[in-house]
């Protein structure tokens, strides 16, 4: 195998709090070229070793006039790498050069057209409309009150809307460029264009960042690192797991063993899909292990969530090593772990976030394991991981399956787990998933399942009074699922569901809907 090495182009972004900082770093990554998210208080010493081609200055919610609000480090300016502002990022890069920003108490908030004066670099061969006047127009979007009313000496102004004179700010001898739009955002139309011209004519990059090269340095790795060892996977049959597990099976062949675990918390019919697509389609060797009782013995009068993670994480590990105790020369654990569980589990390397929930894959795990764990997922974001599997030559229906959460239908019944509510939960969500083929939406939505409430409510059924439980269903639209918006389907399609759960599932009495963006709710109750 020829390597390629995918990291050689890079670039860093610096994390001022935008909630699109996570949809930049794909954008890029999706232009060819390996990136990272920094906090903005990274060490020079951190930066440096990184390397960067380019370092892309996120927005952010504070207001850059505020004293105390983040600056950049200041090193950054005087290392000689091209530098990308954007909005809060374009107005720190302003202040810290010598500039001034201020509140204009007229805040500028979505659509906005920029009308260009001159042409550079960065928006090279880019424009919306053309004017009379031989100036062009971009249609863009913008996210401020703060404006930048005087530029650091050595830079021009090239973009003005009508309440923001400085809209994009360029020192082309520095290569310092500073926009108060959103690129990354679909919205600002030639946003992509923007990011590429930065990324591949200002800042050098080839791009490196494909699904094949990423596949080839993988595998490389993976064999690097396993030797001759034999690696244990826990499947769960989402994407994640399957594309772990395909990656691992080319680079050590059989020395994979695969274990799948029923806990008693999958959704219906799923082990006989799972052992069957995995064992019958793909070859690989499947150890079916049930354990239904042994989790809800386990998770019984347990109600907060991070315990009952927990628990199922350490359960899973005791059985994955006393299955790896069968075999010779079995030192790893394979999972499925990628990027955004790490970010919610606050434990990325630059990450300053706080925990929003661990994962039984990540913050879930025992911190006392015989056996040491393998991640070649975790660099990746979602849509990297189906890209690699469509590459791979994955089955679509296994890659486009909507994702299941590894601790099951454990963290989607609120409160304490019970065989009872499990089984009112399968049926209600098997329900929704066939509605959904039935009216050709699974493939439109990103996710969608059922959560159980632990509360009555009183129903009629016939002419007698009932007093069940109650279901809730969610439905999101995402590109990353790092944000996050509920979908808008239509009163028929939801009240049909509604009447099949009611109808068809006994003990439920009441089906509600969750109309929640992430964030600020996450995309799972639990």
């Amino acid at each position: 195998m020829i390597r390629k090495y995918i990291y050689k182009y890079r670039i860093l972004i610096l994390d001022f709090g935008s909630q699109y900082t996570q949809l930049l770093a794909r954008r890029i990554r999706k232009i060819g070229v390996y990136c990272e998210i920094f906090s903005w208080h990274a060490s020079e010493k951190n930066i440096r070793a990184f390397q960067p081609n380019g370092i892309i200055l996120s927005g952010g919610p504070e207001s850059s006039t505020s004293a105390n609000s983040p600056r950049a480090p200041q090193y950054i300016f005087n290392s000689g790498i091209p530098i990308l502002g954007i909005c809060y990022g374009m107005q720190i890069m302003a202040i810290q050069l010598g500039g001034k920003v201020e509140n204009t108490n007229h805040r500028e908030f979505g659509h906005a057209k920029i009308i260009v004066h001159s042409t550079n670099s960065l928006i090279e061969s880019i424009n919306d409309t053309f004017k009379k006047n031989k100036n062009f127009t971009l249609d863009v979007w913008m996210s401020h009150c703060d404006n930048v009313t005087e530029m650091p000496s050595d830079f021009i102004v090239i973009g003005s809307t009508e309440h923001c004179p400085i809209a994009i700010m360029i020192n082309e001898k520095k290569h310092f460029y500073g926009v108060q739009f959103h690129p990354e955002v679909t919205h600002t139309h030639q946003g992509i264009k923007l990011l590429e011209n930065f990324v591949k004519n200002i800042c050098k990059c080839e791009m490196l960042w494909t699904s094949v090269n990423i596949i080839d340095d993988t595998i490389y790795k993976l064999r690097e690192i396993l030797g001759n060892d034999t690696v244990i996977l826990g499947l769960s049959g989402g994407v994640d797991s399957l594309v772990t597990a395909s990656l691992i099976h080319r680079a050590i062949g059989d020395r994979l063993k695969c274990v799948f675990v029923d806990n008693g918390l999958l959704r219906l019919n799923e082990t006989k899909e799972i052992v069957n697509m995995f064992s019958c389609c793909l070859k690989f060797n499947v150890i079916h292990i049930k354990a239904e009782q042994l989790f809800l013995n386990a998770l019984v009068k347990v109600y907060e969530p991070e315990e009952k993670r927990k628990i199922i994480g350490r359960i899973f590990v005791e059985i994955f090593e006393e299955e790896a105790s069968k075999f010779n020369e079995v030192k790893w654990l394979a999972q499925g772990t990628i990027y955004p569980d790490i970010i919610e589990s606050g434990i990325s390397s630059m990450s300053q976030a706080h925990i929003i929930k661990s994962h039984h894959n990540v913050g879930g795990l025992p911190k006392e394991m015989k056996l040491r764990i393998v991640e070649p997922l975790k660099e990746f974001f979602k849509d990297e991981v189906r890209n690699i599997g469509v590459t791979l030559g994955l089955p679509h229906t296994a890659l486009y399956r909507h994702p299941f959460p590894g601790p099951g239908l454990g963290v989607r019944i609120l409160g304490e787990v019970k065989k009872e509510y499990c089984d009112l939960l399968r049926h209600a969500d098997a329900i929704l998933i066939e509605e959904l083929h039935k009216n050709q939406l699974y493939n439109k939505v990103s996710q969608a399942f059922t959560v159980f409430l632990p509360i009555r409510s009183v129903s009629i059924m016939g002419d007698g009074r009932k007093y069940d439980w109650v279901i809730a269903l969610r439905i999101i639209e995402t590109t990353d699922f790092m944000t996050a918006k509920w979908a808008n389907l239509t009163y028929e399609f939801l009240s049909n569901v509604s009447t099949r759960i009611l109808n068809e599932v006994q003990g439920i009495s009441r089906v509600v809907y969750d109309i929640s963006n992430k964030p600020p709710a996450t995309i799972e109750w639990e």
